[in-house]
């Protein structure tokens, strides 16, 4: 079965960069839409960033340039690298593979921005 893990989250200070991973087994990232959801307490799950299986990636309106999606074929990985972090980026960072309504997704990793 498809499986995602992801990494890289953590605390760091409002300005600070972190690069989250999402290691993919039982499919190919290239083959799929893969995309980067958060959820805040108390807040709804969002859409961050999605990287299409034609490679094309499309980014929610608010990053304003901050975050990049990216993926590694050798390694059936997704990236999100985000820099300028603000606190109101602090949520459980969540992969998805296929879409939120029937795909799968990981157990997501905590990111803080925090001084």
């Amino acid at each position: 079965q498809v499986q995602l893990v992801e990494s890289g989250g953590g605390l760091v200070q409002p300005g600070g960069s972190l690069r989250l991973s999402c290691a993919v087994s039982g499919s190919t990232v290239s083959d799929n839409d893969m995309s980067w959801y958060r959820q805040a307490p108390g807040k709804q799950r969002e859409l961050v960033a999605i990287i299409r299986s034609s490679g094309v990636p499309t980014y929610a309106g608010f990053l304003k340039g901050r975050f990049t999606i990216s993926r590694d074929g050798a390694k059936n990985t997704v990236h999100l690298q985000m820099n300028s972090l603000k606190p109101e980026d602090t949520a459980v960072y969540y992969c998805n593979l296929g879409g939120p309504v029937s795909g799968s997704w990981g157990q997501g990793t905590q990111v803080t921005v925090s001084s």
